[in-house]
């Protein structure tokens, strides 16, 4: 028996009393892919992005080892509920315009000691201050600086559009901006280099694409190494008691924890590899969130239909974002129909194995994305079902 259908095996005897659709996380797989991202991260702690995992419980599970410290957030709503949850040291990932939020936040001791938000305009000062509604607690301030590499006198640019502070003198004078701010302190800086640590250098089938990727992700590196480290130095020279500087991804976080200027690692999806984590070379991780639907139908030979499938990823429209037939092996979408919003046909000779009642194990192409269409996670370990935790949607919570 090959090493996947022993997995699927296991997780068919652990789900056997539990009707699909449903989702997993094998907890043997978790518990590694996290220790294989604090070898990685060489010592340096690393802050969990909440997007990639979606669930409490097992945000407080890899939080309780060593090597982790600290949330990094999607949005001020989320971070206002984790911070009100126990989560004392929250990063706010991204600009928001949450006005009632930011009153909130400005009004209440705790909040404010435990959650720091991002900036990257003077606008977002301004938004903040004129949201306080009488609130005085200080905020605690991040400035991101823009990782995109920049070629030809900037005609070429290679990564997410996010912040346009790029100089190190650009980021500077907003730290000084925050300085000269009443009700604001700057506490941190940071880098999520995308272009590095979310794009795949191994492209099943595509040799040239990926011998492509890896020099441009070579070249990256070497010019964001240089200009962070210029950033800092120059920031700190402003806010010389500068907590943090965070930067990374599940793709790179041993060539950014070996940048001497920073201090802490992003990463999330590493937690649960889903399927856009299998074509990177810096690393192997263990699929550990998996969600199973039901055969329905079996319209002829080589054919089953399951319920529901229509799950794509956020991101450019493609084959890659959609979820994967994973379990058993050997299932593919009908090009015809692909994965539907009720209904999905999978072709392939396994199929014919398959009766009505089945569960089809699938892989999603992001990670915590899953979580948005399950209200629970039945956590695995060996083949039991040992405890069965909400999702934030299961909590009442959809974020975004």
């Amino acid at each position: 028996m090959t090493a996947r259908a022993a997995d699927r095996a296991r997780y068919d005897r652990a789900t056997a009393h539990l009707d699909a659709p449903l989702a997993i996380v094998d907890l043997d797989a978790f518990d590694a892919n996290a220790e294989d991202l604090a070898r990685r991260a060489g010592g340096k702690p690393i802050r969990v992005a909440s997007k990639s995992v979606r669930c409490r419980a097992l945000l407080e599970r890899v939080l309780a080892k060593d090597g982790f410290r600290g949330v990094m957030s999607f949005t001020l709503a989320e971070s206002l509920w984790l911070a009100r949850s126990g989560f004392d040291d929250v990063l706010l990932a991204y600009p928001s315009a949450d006005r009632t939020g930011y009153a909130e936040l400005t009004g209440d001791p705790k909040l404010a000691s435990a959650v720091t938000v991002m900036v990257d305009d003077v606008a977002h000062l301004d938004l903040i201050d004129a949201a306080r509604a009488g609130g005085r607690e200080v905020v605690r301030v991040c400035l991101e600086l823009d990782t995109s590499l920049k070629l030809l006198g900037g005609r070429v640019r290679v990564g997410a559009r996010r912040s346009p502070l790029h100089s190190p003198a650009q980021v500077a004078e907003l730290a000084r901006a925050v300085g000269r701010r009443p009700g604001f302190r700057l506490v941190g800086i940071m880098a999520y280099e995308g272009h590095i640590a979310g794009v795949g250098d191994a492209v099943a089938g595509r040799p040239l694409r990926s011998r492509a990727i890896r020099l441009m992700q070579a070249t990256a590196r070497r010019e964001l190494a240089e200009r962070r480290a210029a950033v800092v130095r120059a920031v700190r020279a402003v806010a010389p008691d500068l907590e943090f500087v965070n930067g990374g991804g599940t793709g790179s976080v041993q060539h950014t924890a070996a940048e001497d200027c920073v201090t802490e690692i992003g990463a999330g999806s590493g937690l649960y590899v889903p399927r856009l984590f299998d074509n990177y070379t810096s690393f192997k991780g263990r699929p550990a969130a998996l969600f199973a639907l039901p055969v329905v139908r079996r319209p002829g030979v080589g054919v089953v239909t399951v319920l529901g499938g229509g799950y794509p990823a956020s991101g450019v429209a493609g084959p890659d974002r959609l979820p994967v037939p994973y379990l058993p092996q050997g299932l593919q979408y009908d090009s015809q129909e692909g994965p539907g919003e009720v209904q999905t046909p999978l072709l392939g000779s396994p199929a014919d194995d398959l009766l009505v009642g089945d569960k089809v194990w699938f892989r999603h192409a992001k990670a915590g994305e899953l979580c948005e269409r399950f209200a629970a996670l039945h956590l695995i370990e060996g083949d039991t079902v040992t405890a069965t935790v909400p999702t934030y949607r299961g909590e009442g919570h959809t974020f975004l």
